[in-house]
C-alpha cells in the first residue's frame, strides 16, 4: 500500500511544494512506494517562480505540480493519508480540517517549521539562495523520513521519528 504524505503550508507555492517535489524525487530514486501531495489552507493559486528555478536546478522536474487547497485532501476520493507534515509556522498554528488516513484513522502530524525563502533579504540573489538552501534543508529531512521503516512503524514510533527528524 502506497505511503501516502500531504505536506501543509499556508499558500502552498515554496516550500510545501519544494517539500513534496523532493519527497516524490527521492521516493523514485529510492524505490520507495510514498506519494507526496502539498496544500495549503489559503493556496495563492500559483507555484513561486524560485521554487521552480530551484527544483529545476536539481534536476527535479516540476510538471503537475500546483498549488491547491487543503480541502481537496478531506473531500471523498481524497487519497487515504499516513503523514500530514506542515512546513510554516502559520499552518502549523491553524485548524486544520479532519484528514483521514487509511483504514479510516487519524495520520500522524509533525510541524517542521522552515523560514519563509520568499522573504529573504538580498533582492532576487538573496531568494535564490534563500530557496536554494531550503529545498536542501527539505530534501535532506525527506531522505530522513524515507530511511524509516515507514510500513513496519506502530503509530507512537512513527511520530517519535518524525518529530526527531524535525529536531536534526
Amino acid at each position: 500500500m502506497t505511503i501516502q504524505v500531504l505536506i501543509l503550508c499556508t499558500h502552498n507555492s515554496a516550500r510545501s511544494v519544494l517539500a513534496e517535489a523532493m519527497l516524490n524525487h527521492w521516493a523514485a530514486r529510492l524505490g520507495r512506494d510514498v506519494q507526496a501531495h502539498s496544500a495549503g489552507s489559503a493556496p495563492s493559486g500559483r507555484i513561486n517562480p524560485f521554487a521552480i528555478e530551484a527544483l529545476h536546478h536539481a534536476g527535479i522536474g516540476t510538471a503537475g505540480y500546483r498549488s491547491k487547497s487543503w480541502d481537496e485532501f478531506s473531500a471523498d476520493g481524497a487519497p487515504p493519508l499516513s503523514i500530514v507534515i506542515t512546513v510554516c509556522d502559520s499552518a502549523a498554528a491553524e485548524t486544520c480540517p479532519v484528514f483521514i488516513g487509511a483504514a479510516g484513522s487519524q495520520p500522524v502530524k509533525v510541524h517542521w517549521g522552515y523560514p519563509d525563502p520568499s522573504d529573504a533579504d538580498g533582492g532576487d540573489a538573496g531568494k535564490r539562495c534563500a530557496f536554494e538552501l531550503t529545498r536542501q534543508a527539505l530534501g535532506y529531512r525527506m531522505l530522513q523520513l524515507l530511511a524509516l521503516p515507514i510500513e513496519a512503524l506502530e503509530r507512537s514510533a512513527l511520530q517519535a521519528a518524525l518529530i526527531a527528524i524535525g529536531r536534526s
